[in-house]
């Protein structure tokens, strides 16, 4: 196998080999044509081939030899390798991008193929491996498929019977009337429904011989819901039409013997193992006083002194060994309170497997016998007969239980500590209780004797202990100890009962266990999204900050700056995945708080429209929003209801395909909001309505999974607005017809007090000296890249170290400073420049990729003046650099 596997591995990359040469022959013979443009485009179907070949490791070679190749052949300075100005960066920049998609998608395509074909072989070995027959059919009625029980139980193979009408070989008549039965695979085909056959249907074989089935069709139907064939399961009852045979023979049996019952002068009563009385005889009546109506469908401890309650346990516990229990005697009470001396004989009824379901009592009066017996035993004296009580009480308990004098010694163990801990009571008798070989330490042994010696001044004790049984074996007991006294108060007896507790112990160790492995498991998730979107966010920092800087010096050039902007609505894009994501986690950790204020809804749905407008201008898409002619006003957290609206309309862009139209319409009814965000798109069927809210759902289920998404926007959606005392609900007609979001919210009946505004500071372009510190020498090269275009002067540091001595040396307006740097992360580099008189003054941003509100708060302590996420808004930053230094400090907080 091993060298199997490698001859495959051999296969797939020669096959990329062959595919790269390919794809770079067929651009070589169009580069007449087509010339210095689009030198790759062949080379995306390389990757796409060789990843669906042979994964994501062939994919990688073919990408780098068809860049290789096609750099060397196609891109200028043609006959070489190289990067030789931004232009060509950025476009190795992009080609790798678009690779790692293909790849990324081209093997979670390549995975979902095997298992298509994984699961529709688990379909196949299942129908050969089920206990029933099973044979299909298409819409005409011609079988298909045979599994091996259906061709035992008709005769025919699966190759004989394929493409024969089913009639011929699943033929079917009534077992009495001899006349045939129709088809019920037929009736599914022509309704459409499940059918089942009547009883008494027998299935004539191949070669005649005839065998009583039970069977049920069903329609067979495609995706559309459209009839493609039926499915027929049957199989074989003969076994189940002896058994009703036997039944009967045995009801007969039954019938006698409830006579021989009724005619008895005993009692005889029969009972479940729970107790409930299910038969009672005329002797039963007579003996208790109780009728058949009053006492069938009650506990039977209706009849048992509640003194006596234990034997039941004892009685069912042997009942359930199968052991029969023959002349018991005790007392039982009738419906007058009388108490009545019976004999009992109780044997265990046993159903076809010969387990125990119940129990028949056969109960006998013996009062005035044992009245007369009675009197013979008191001229023997009370205080045997008390003592006869006891032992007969202390022997038929369920606990482990001994009795004691004042000094401990132990006087009398029951029988259960012999069954149950495995000790011989001749090792017991006679020593103190602490001398017991059940205890597994001296400590142990310390703390029962002095809790003894407190019972024999009459304080009760009961805790968990451990104790050990005769095998070895570690178990937990509650144990209680507790003084017997006499009519003067007087302490003469201790007793001791234990009830085994390991199990409920072991219970409680495994629920304190998952509780903590659950807790643990939230801890980890929570780290690992916050380290995602920090490593997600460093690469897309330079990636943005280079094709701002490329649009910002790329001239008039339409091609080139429409490139630069389109990278920048990817990583737009990417950004907001990512804080999607981040915010979904703190939601579902509670870590989430709504800043409500006062509010206008207009300007926030000017501002969510804004915020999407790149991307339905990207699909050319109209977009019109429908506003109430007078202000609508909410108590809510304004950026959090911006999100909702433009998580909605991103989400219709996304499923509405190029030139769609979508529209936002506000209205208001009473002291209710409605926000509807409408398209004409690809719709939603009626069975996917109830789940699109949930956390990552994705509706669009095609391989190509052209629409995108993590599929958490709409679980953010519904998650905010519920957290604003709204509801948010979807529609749709179905597929191809469109889809509607209406989000309600409650309004405030009055406008808000108008708040004084700001005078506006003038903001004059200023010239700053701006230090970049960053460990990738990309994300500090393109952010610097972006300062310079704007003007400012900067210089570059890598280290936390390195950036407290370029801060001191060179005296900078503005620090941009990323967190996690070697040497000195960036919080210590921070408060270091803040303890220098020449670093108070400075503006110090964070930049970097942890965005948690924990990091914010952090960054907060350590003396930032700002705290910005990668990859930051170009406009945001440069308006940020441009106030003057005494519009913020140390301790007045930006952004």
């Amino acid at each position: 196998m091993a060298r199997s596997a490698a001859a495959n591995v051999w296969t797939a990359y020669g096959l990329t080999i062959g595919v790269v040469a390919i794809c770079v022959a067929v651009r070589y013979l169009l580069d007449p044509w087509m010339g210095d443009s689009l030198p790759l485009v062949t080379a995306f179907a390389a990757v796409a081939a060789a990843v669906w070949v042979g994964g994501y490791r062939p994919a990688l070679v073919a990408a780098l030899l068809a860049y290789a190749a096609c750099s060397y052949l196609f891109i200028d300075p043609r006959g070489g390798v190289k990067i030789a100005d931004a232009k060509t960066l950025l476009g190795l920049v992009a080609y790798l991008t678009t690779c790692a998609l293909i790849v990324v998608f081209g093997e979670h395509a390549r995975r979902s193929q095997k298992e298509a074909h994984e699961q529709r072989e688990v379909s196949r070995v299942t129908l050969r491996s089920i206990g029933d027959a099973v044979m299909t059919t298409d819409v005409q009625g011609l079988v298909t498929y045979m599994n091996a029980v259906a061709e035992s139980l008709t005769g025919w193979t699966d190759a004989e019977a394929r493409g024969r009408p089913l009639d011929s070989v699943f033929r079917i008549v009534n077992e009495q009337s001899r006349a045939p039965v129709a088809s019920p695979a037929l009736k599914a085909l022509r309704e459409g429904v499940v059918v089942g056959l009547a009883n008494h249907t027998v299935l004539i074989r191949r070669d005649g011989s005839e065998i009583p089935i039970d069977d049920s069709a069903a329609p067979i139907r495609d995706e559309a819901g459209r009839v493609m064939g039926c499915v027929l399961i049957f199989r074989d009852v003969s076994a189940a039409r002896r058994l009703q045979r036997e039944r009967a023979d045995q009801l007969l049996t039954a019938r006698v013997l409830a006579s021989i019952v009724e005619s008895s002068d005993d009692a005889i009563v029969s009972k479940s193992l729970e107790g409930i009385i299910q038969s009672w005889n005329a002797g039963a009546e007579r003996l208790f006083g109780y009728s058949p109506a009053q006492a069938i469908g009650r506990h039977i401890s209706m009849l048992i002194p509640p003194e006596r309650l234990a034997e039941e346990d004892e009685i069912i516990s042997k009942l359930k060994a199968g052991q029969r229990i023959e002349h018991f005697e005790t007392e039982r009470v009738a419906s007058d309170g009388r108490r009545l001396r019976v004999s009992l004989t109780v044997s265990p009824i046993k159903d076809a497997d010969n387990n125990v379901v119940g129990a028949s009592k056969i109960v006998r009066d013996v009062t005035r016998q044992r009245e007369s017996e009675e009197r013979e035993r008191l001229l023997l004296g009370e205080a045997a007969a008390a003592n006869a009580k006891f032992r007969a009480f202390f022997e038929q308990g369920a606990l482990l239980a001994g009795l004691m004098d004042v000094s401990g010694t132990l006087l009398e163990a029951n029988r259960v500590v012999s069954q149950i801990a495995g000790y011989a009571r001749e090792d017991l008798i006679g020593k103190p209780l602490w001398e017991a070989p059940w205890w597994p330490s001296p400590r142990s042994r310390e703390e029962i004797k002095d809790a003894t010696d407190a019972a024999a001044r009459g304080h009760a004790f009961r805790a968990e202990t451990k104790y050990v049984l005769a095998g070895g074996e570690e178990r937990i007991a509650d144990i209680a100890i507790q003084p017997i006294r006499d009519s003067g108060d007087r302490v003469l007896f201790l007793a001791i009962t234990a009830v085994d507790i390991t199990q409920r112990k072991r219970l409680e160790d495994d629920l304190r266990n998952l509780a903590a492995d659950l807790a643990e498991e939230d801890r980890r998730k929570t780290e690992f999204l916050a380290t995602l979107a920090h490593e997600l966010r460093n690469p897309l920092a330079p990636i943005s900050n280079a094709a701002r800087a490329l649009r910002l010096g790329g001239g008039a050039d339409a091609a080139f700056r429409s490139a630069s902007e389109m990278l920048e609505r990817q990583v737009a894009q990417m950004s907001r995945l990512v804080d999607d994501l981040l915010d979904m986690s703190r939601i579902t950790r509670g870590k989430i708080d709504l800043r409500r204020e006062h509010v206008e809804l207009a300007p926030i749905v000017q501002q969510a429209v804004e915020a999407i407008r790149a991307q339905y201008e990207a699909m050319s898409h109209e977009l019109t929003v429908s506003l109430p002619p007078e202000p609508v006003y909410l108590d809510a957290d304004p950026a959090r209801i911006a999100q909702v609206i433009s998580n909605l309309l991103s989400n219709a862009c996304k499923f509405t395909d190029a030139g769609g139209h979508i529209e936002l319409i506000v209205d208001r009814e009473g002291e209710r909001a409605t926000i509807r965000v409408r398209d004409n798109g690809i719709g939603i069927a009626a069975e996917h309505l109830s789940r699109v809210f949930e956390m990552f759902a994705q509706v669009d289920t095609s391989l190509e999974r052209s629409r995108g998404g993590l599929g958490i926007g709409l679980t953010l959606v519904k998650t905010l607005v519920e957290m604003h005392g709204g509801t948010v609900t979807v529609r749709s007609d179905g597929l191809g017809r469109g889809t509607e979001f209406a989000v309600d919210l409650p309004v405030l009946s009055d406008a808000p007090r108008a708040r004084p505004e700001a005078a506006d500071v003038p903001v004059a372009p200023v010239r700053r000296r701006i230090l970049v510190v960053d460990d990738s020498e990309d994300a500090a090269e393109s952010i610097a890249m972006l300062l310079e275009f704007g003007g400012h002067e900067t210089k570059q540091a890598h280290d936390g170290v390195e950036a407290v001595a370029a801060a001191e040396r060179w005296r900078p307006h503005v620090v941009l400073l990323d967190i996690g740097l070697p040497k000195m992360n960036g919080y210590d580099a921070c408060r270091r420049i803040r303890r220098e008189p020449w670093g108070r003054q400075m503006f110090i941003i964070a930049l970097t990729g942890w965005g948690q509100e924990e990091d914010r708060q952090r960054s907060d302590e350590a003396g930032f003046d700002a705290h910005m996420v990668k990859p930051p808004d170009y406009d945001a930053l440069m308006t940020m650099i441009a106030l003057p230094p005494q519009h913020s400090g140390p301790h007045e907080k930006v952004g």
